[in-house]
């Protein structure tokens, strides 16, 4: 399976996201979206593929939110774009694309959604198990 993670090294939901896609048996491409930021076409396309608005990608706890002004009434769909071309810190995190859809991956589980069946016992950095030894999700029988 072709699976590609637009992803931040230094994001601990990050990382954890490429921990269940590796333990689903698949060694993504990963895009550090901080060195190689995607374009605005490619942007607006992740987000139309994932279907949520602009502002559920806009990541408001990066202080640049609150310098531009993004939080303001009004400001468009294109304004918030064009931030997130121009600062890609902005940019919430971790977007997985596969063949069975685009995500963004908070919280991390999220990312099974879109995967082939685990391969066995996921814990986050946390420590809270994500799925068990049978690669079943967490509380589920």
């Amino acid at each position: 399976m072709d699976v590609i993670i637009y992803h931040n090294p230094a994001c601990g939901t990050s990382r954890n996201t490429l921990g269940l896609i590796r333990n689903a048996g698949i060694e993504p491409h990963i895009i550090e979206y901080l060195k190689t930021p995607p374009t605005r076409l490619l942007l607006r396309q992740l987000i139309g593929r994932m279907g949520i608005p602009v502002r559920d990608v806009v990541r408001e706890k990066e202080g640049l939110f609150q310098e531009l002004g993004l939080g303001r009434p009004g400001v468009t769909d294109d304004a918030l774009l064009d931030a997130m071309v121009e600062h890609p810190s902005l940019i919430n995190r971790p977007i997985v694309v596969t063949p069975l859809g685009v995500r963004l991956c908070r919280p991390s589980e999220a990312v099974l959604d879109i995967l082939p069946p685990q391969q066995g016992e996921f814990r986050k950095e946390s420590g809270e198990i994500v799925t068990d030894a049978a690669g079943r999700r967490a509380g589920t029988a």
